[in-house]
């Protein structure tokens, strides 16, 4: 597993490390050219042993490779960007994103089971709960001290490419909100919006 710092350094223009995997975003302008686009990912991922997440429209072909980032992830990276520029699709980084449910609590293995079986139908395994297919959004279970109840439990995470965040932040901020944590920026800053719920926007570097 490679360190956000030795992401960073590979120099993957057009991808970003998100809360799992890579992932990148490129234009097309049609759905064939999507589906051109995705039938070459597939046949060099496949040769590598990999199964990437490929999401098409006719406007863009967002693609994950990886979880726990490894060269070989990064390699691939490298392969889909170079089978991209030969078709003349471009990039678009700041558009990848994902989010994640955050749940604070002292005791995961009381309340996992229920959550994976609501939101997946399975069972739950060690801190999170991953939906099949990213279908649904992740929920990973944040350790806290015991408290009463009631006490803001959930929150949102989501995953930005660094550049994008300084934005979002500047948005939020106008719309109201306020940070109520950057100690740990770039890698999280915490917002609240006027009634103190929180989020967290969440980027591969410092970790």
């Amino acid at each position: 597993m490679l360190s956000g710092k030795e992401i960073q350094d590979a120099g993957l223009d057009d991808w970003r490390r998100l809360a799992q995997g890579l992932h990148a975003s490129f234009l097309v302008e049609s759905f064939a050219d999507a589906l051109t686009f995705a039938s070459s990912v597939g046949e060099v991922c496949a040769a590598a042993g990999q199964d990437p997440d490929v999401r098409l429209t006719g406007t863009f072909v967002d693609v994950k490779i990886g979880v726990d980032v490894t060269q070989l992830d990064v390699d691939l990276a490298r392969q889909v960007s170079g089978i991209a520029r030969s078709l003349g699709l471009k990039p678009d980084p700041a558009a990848v994103a994902q989010l994640e449910l955050a749940l604070d609590t002292a005791d995961r293995e009381a309340i996992g089971p229920f959550w994976a079986a609501v939101l997946t139908g399975g069972t739950h395994k060690g801190n999170d709960v991953f939906g099949p297919a990213d279908r649904i959004a992740n929920l990973w279970f944040q350790g806290t001290e015991p408290h009463e109840t009631p006490r803001q439990r959930f929150h949102l995470d989501l995953w930005l490419p660094p550049e994008v965040v300084p934005g979002r932040i500047e948005a939020a901020l106008a719309a109201g909100g306020t940070v109520a944590y950057d100690d740990e920026a770039p890698a999280f800053t915490v917002l609240a919006d006027p009634q103190g719920n929180k989020v967290c926007l969440c980027t591969y570097l410092s970790r």
